[in-house]
């Protein structure tokens, strides 16, 4: 084979990083550059085409260090049996990538993973160096992201977080039977351990930070993970509980939904098509609501017909029509967590509709200050100068409710 140009490696392991959705540095620590010194800053934090807290859509350079893998996951397009185009990026090419990038402006850091080449220990080492180069040979300020390998030795993982602002593992399927189907040669109790092991470090790193800002990082921006939809036969409920799970257990600040591609020569016990957006969507939108609007994973599941979400309506949207005594809601009276699951209003939204009900009643024309939902609000809510119907029919109210289903920002208000 003959040897591939850096431009030629970019061109494949770009390509093979974009199936990996577990990237986000919401939460990383800010590196400013002080007194003119170092390369790049956090500043918010960011990832190739998400958002950092305040909203801003921000890029990384997403890559593989390579595309050959050892093992041979039936869902992966980079599995050992695969017949794709490989590549393999040294550690100072990655280097000099990252810092030609941000110098262009393309970037404001890095998210690493790879295929596992060699073993686990091998891999790790490799992808730790690219970090500790960046950081140590070019006082690199920017945010670093690296796919951890839970087979690794654990100080192999230590000496990664140090540089990294996170460092992910992933689970990609929502079951240990389903992961040794389509994954042989991944075991769930080494994920959980090694996940494990990361929260342990993560929580001592921050507890010593706390008592002395001269100790060093680990991992500041925390951990994620992906979840592989539709692969297999979960439903919605599955992914979702499974998810509770790891967040409960681990303290991830993100689990990542992934909507199966179906890839080349693919096995047999895999699905012919690729699972519809829609319902990796609902999923990203059903997390949002354990986590930010107070619904409790069974209260999540009850708006499901036999544990799939409704493509055609939104999960908080499907709660209010399963529950109508819940509503309306008088929205210059009701506590926060009742506000927070009227359909359309979001976190900032119910935020801003507390403030501003401290100094007026709140009306109708209030809500287009607050909200672009108003339309969907109003079945649900009383104002000074507003009250629904009285008991809607919940069949025409989701008819005329339910929109085409699209992708959405997750993000906004």
């Amino acid at each position: 084979m003959s040897k591939l140009s850096v431009a030629e490696k970019l061109s494949v392991l770009a390509d093979a990083a974009k199936y990996d959705a577990s990237c986000a540095s919401s939460g990383a620590r800010r590196r400013d550059s002080l007194g003119g010194k170092g390369v790049g800053s956090t500043t918010g934090a960011g990832i190739c085409h998400a958002y950092a807290p305040d909203g801003r859509c921000i890029s990384l350079l997403k890559i593989l260090m390579t595309n050959y893998c050892m093992f041979d996951c039936a869902y992966c397009v980079n599995r050992i049996s695969s017949n794709v185009r490989r590549a393999r990026f040294t550690v100072e090419e990655i280097v000099a990538l990252t810092i030609d990038f941000y110098k262009r402006n393309y970037i404001e850091g890095l998210f690493l993973s790879s295929g596992i080449i060699g073993s686990p220990d091998y891999t790790m080492e490799t992808l730790a160096r690219v970090a500790q180069r960046l950081r140590e040979a070019h006082d690199f300020r920017g945010y670093i992201h690296l796919k951890t390998i839970p087979e690794a030795d654990p100080r192999l993982i230590e000496l990664a977080g140090r540089y990294a602002d996170r460092l992910s593992i992933n689970v990609e399927l929502p079951s240990e039977q389903s992961l040794g189907a389509l994954a042989p040669q991944k075991r769930m109790p080494t994920i959980r351990r090694s996940m494990a092991g990361l929260r342990l470090k993560i929580e001592d790193a921050h507890d010593a930070r706390r008592k002395s800002r001269k100790a060093p990082l680990f991992a500041p921006a925390g951990q994620s993970t992906q979840m592989i939809v539709g692969a297999d036969t979960a439903s919605d409920v599955d992914i979702l509980s499974s998810s509770a799970r790891l967040y409960a257990s681990y303290g991830l600040r993100r689990v990542y939904y992934s909507a199966f591609s179906p890839i080349p020569d693919s096995s047999s016990s895999l699905p012919s098509q690729a699972p519809p957006l829609t319902r990796e969507h609902r999923l990203y939108q059903a997390d949002w609501l354990l986590r930010y609007y107070e619904f409790s994973l069974d209260e999540v599941a009850s708006a499901t017909d036999r544990g799939m979400f409704d493509a055609a309506v939104d999960p908080k949207l499907a709660w209010a029509l399963a529950n109508p005594s819940h509503f309306p809601v008088d929205l210059n009276r009701a506590p926060r967590e009742t506000l927070l699951r009227v359909p359309g209003l979001g976190v900032r939204a119910v935020d801003r509709l507390i403030q501003a009900r401290r100094h007026t009643a709140i009306r109708l024309i209030d809500l287009d200050r607050i909200t672009r939902s108003s339309r969907k609000l109003r079945p649900f809510i009383v104002t000074a100068d507003w009250r629904p119907a009285a008991d809607p029919n919940p069949a025409l109210l989701r008819e005329k409710l339910a929109g085409a289903p699209r992708q959405l920002d997750l993000f906004a208000a």
